[in-house]
């Protein structure tokens, strides 16, 4: 499929101060971690791959044509970087699967005959309501 150690070597990481628990532990760590990913650069994917991630990643690559992955679950930026990894790994894996084709089924001859008679029932029931005809 492709080579996970290469695309996680592609990968770049930042780190900014993140708000959340921690306390005063906060406003002096940077435990934010923003993973950056620049698709068209990549040299994992072949270009059919690549036109695939384009379209159902197209929603999280900005403008520039990074997918940028901010994570601050944690207090620790060792466990925020593994969660964005694992994000990461997660959106390229449903991004590269193919859809599979829908077959089309016909109803079987019992649906069908439950359909008509929950018809005839209903028909019934509403003409029962009917004032009578003198």
């Amino acid at each position: 499929m492709y080579n996970k150690e290469a695309l996680l070597r592609e990968l770049e990481f930042q780190f900014a101060l993140s708000g959340g628990p921690g306390g005063q532990h906060v406003n002096k760590t940077e435990t934010k971690v923003i993973l950056i990913w620049d698709l068209q650069k990549s040299g994992v994917f072949s270009a059919s791959q690549k036109e695939r991630l384009q379209q159902r990643l197209a929603s999280k690559i900005n403008s520039e044509g990074l997918l940028k992955l901010n994570v601050s679950k944690t207090r620790s930026q060792h466990q925020n970087k593994k969660i964005a990894i694992l994000n990461f790994e997660d959106l390229v894996k449903k991004a590269l699967q193919k859809k599979k084709k829908r077959i089309k089924t016909k109803p079987s001859r019992s649906a069908k005959l439950k359909r008509l008679q929950k018809k005839k029932k209903n028909s019934e029931k509403k003409a029962n309501r009917q004032k009578p005809e003198l």
